[in-house]
């Protein structure tokens, strides 16, 4: 008789979701699925607003990465309203999406993925969690990364406004010049971040690198999928996580699409299923097969391994080093590994501090020339950036009035969350035989979507429009007596 294994809840992501195992007679995998049950629906949300309001709406749709949907809403907006911001806007825009971009991947290596590599996979999991990780570390480290999270979220506060949701773009610009003061916090946080990366990448290289273990499981057709990959780049198709263009590779790193944000809707297309509220997404060009990989599948990836992958390089000199030495260690490109995005993030946490040191040394960044006014009547506009999660599109259309008639938001863990599904199915498939099952093997069935730090609050949504109400009444030994479902419209 088939067993079910249920992991519920799925930890250490952002958002809900759970892991539904089915098991054949001899006790192996058959088909492993990972559900999101929560329903956000933030594009219905956004229509008969004003469009202008969307940068502070959208911002809501996560805690943890509010200001990528704000960067993307008010790009969004420049091409809605047709208008370009000034040259210190944009500058200023790309500063502080850097100073996010690298905290926030400091979050996710030391708090939500690190524990699985620097405690251990199997390790207890009263020790999977960031208490575990500073008794490996140390406490000064530990003491290091949240003073420098902490300084970092009070820079995005004072060039945005506020951490959480900021209120810093407007169409054509920004709603507040930098002091030479501001600046200056800006060019320390910038130091204090680059010396962070650089300890981060010690880390891994002493903790993760020098484990056999560890670079086995890394390296393991269990976490490996060969899929196309798709990230932002700059005119060399150098990494960009704020303009460019989207370039795609195809599973062998050779370029099959490179287009400007305008033309996502040619080339991304959604998928439905009807066990996830999530929506998956597939390349048009190659169509959707299922959930497999390699070239005939339409299947894509987001993210530092993809943006990686998909670029010829890191745009500042000490991440270039960081990538090099992440392809030459790891066979050269590109690096199909899942479990490879936890270095890659960290290659990437080197770009941001790069990046923000040149954005703050750069002295146009104090100029008060931070806003183009619109004049044209808005239609239709799509706006790009990367999220530390991946490519993240917010495309609008409205009225002559610039209120909001439509609304479509494909966020980084919607781009990837066809691969992240391939990724849980075949890492239940490598960790459970013979009925085997313990807290361990579980983990490491969760790292399959752990990698991709996925962020399921901002990536779920629903067709045909209906959420299921579902009650259940159990007893005392948990077992249900009794369901009522009802579904009602959205």
């Amino acid at each position: 008789m088939k067993k079910k294994v249920t992991i519920d809840p799925i930890t250490r992501l952002e958002g809900h979701g759970k892991i539904d195992i089915f098991l054949n007679d001899q006790g192996d995998v058959d088909r492993a699925y990972l559900q999101i049950p929560e329903l956000r629906g933030f594009e219905k949300f956004a229509e008969g607003r004003l469009a202008e309001d969307m940068p502070q709406i959208t911002s809501r749709i996560c805690g943890v990465c509010p200001t990528a949907h704000h960067m993307a809403a008010t790009k969004a907006l420049d091409a809605l309203y047709r208008v370009q911001p000034t040259s210190a806007a944009r500058k200023i825009r790309e500063l502080v999406n850097s100073t996010f971009f690298f905290e926030d991947h400091a979050l996710h290596f030391f708090f939500l993925g690190g524990p699985d590599f620097v405690v251990g996979p199997q390790a207890e999991k009263k020790d999977r969690n960031i208490l575990g990780v500073l008794g490996k570390v140390g406490l000064e480290t530990g003491k290091e990364v949240i003073a420098t999270r902490r300084e970092l979220r009070d820079l995005v506060s004072r060039a945005g406004g506020k951490v959480i949701h900021p209120v810093l773009g407007l169409p054509g610009g920004v709603s507040k010049r930098l002091t030479k003061e501001d600046q200056e916090k800006f060019i320390q946080g910038a130091q204090k971040a680059l010396s962070l990366a650089d300890k981060s990448l010690d880390l891994f290289h002493s903790i993760v690198l020098k484990n056999q273990e560890y670079v086995d499981l890394i390296t393991s057709d269990a976490y490996t999928h060969k899929t196309y990959y798709m990230g932002l780049v700059d005119d060399n198709n150098k990494v960009n996580f704020y303009d460019g263009r989207v370039r795609v590779v195809t599973p062998d790193g050779k370029e099959f699409l490179r287009f400007p944000a305008s033309d996502f809707a040619k080339h991304v297309a959604e998928h439905v299923e009807p066990w996830s509220y999530i929506k998956f997404c597939y390349l048009k060009e190659v169509g959707w097969k299922g959930f497999v990989d390699g070239a005939d599948s339409g299947v894509y990836a987001v993210a530092p391994l993809a943006r990686l992958n998909a670029s010829e390089g890191m745009a500042t000199p000490k991440a270039q080093q960081a990538y090099e030495e992440f392809y030459s260690t790891l066979g050269g490109k590109p690096v199909h590994l899942t479990l490879a995005n936890h270095w890659a993030r960290l290659v990437e946490m080197v770009y941001a501090a790069e990046r923000m040191a040149e954005l703050a040394n750069d002295p146009e960044i104090t100029s008060s020339e931070i806003r183009n006014l619109p004049t044209e009547v808005p239609e239709e506009g799509v706006g790009i950036v990367e999220a530390p999660r991946g490519t993240l599109f917010h495309h609008y259309a409205t009225d002559s009035r610039g209120v909001i008639s439509k609304a479509n938001l494909i966020v980084a863990t919607q781009n990837n969350a066809a691969r992240i599904a391939l990724s849980v199915d075949k890492a239940a498939k490598g960790a459970i035989r013979n009925g085997q099952i313990n807290d361990g093997l579980l983990n490491l069935i969760e790292m399959g979507f752990r990698a991709y730090d996925p962020c399921h609050g901002c990536a779920s949504h629903a067709l045909p429009g209906q959420m299921p109400l579902i009650i259940r009444v159990l007893d005392a030994q948990f077992n249900i007596l009794q369901e009522i479902r009802q579904n009602r419209d959205l």
